[in-house]
């Protein structure tokens, strides 16, 4: 069973993007090892030709092909003694936000 949080939180990352902790609700959990990642590209296809000045353009800053959200499912704990669980990580790339997507049981 997972339940739905979609609360933000915040994520320290290695240079790589790979999530090492984070703070949810005041309590640092600490990856213990990432189980799953994915990505959502942004519509490329959809977006209009830059010779093209008709409107639906990409905004100024983001590159063709660039992931618009990345997904880390991670198994962290929040210190010895707590048991480690199962969490969902979402980044909003062009914003550089992070937020707690789930929480599986």
């Amino acid at each position: 069973m997972s339940r739905v949080y979609r609360e933000p939180v915040e994520v320290q990352a290695r240079e790589d993007g790979r999530p090492t902790r984070f703070v949810w609700r005041g309590r640092l959990y600490t990856v213990r090892s990432i189980l799953e990642h994915w990505a959502v590209n942004r519509e490329w296809w959809r977006e209009a030709d830059p010779a093209d000045p008709a409107p639906g353009g990409s905004s100024p800053g983001e590159i063709a092909g660039q992931p618009e959200l990345e997904y880390w499912r991670v198994e962290a704990s929040a210190g010895r003694g707590f048991p480690a669980g199962t969490y969902e990580l979402c980044r909003d790339v062009a914003a550089d936000a992070w937020a707690l997507r789930r929480v599986v049981d």
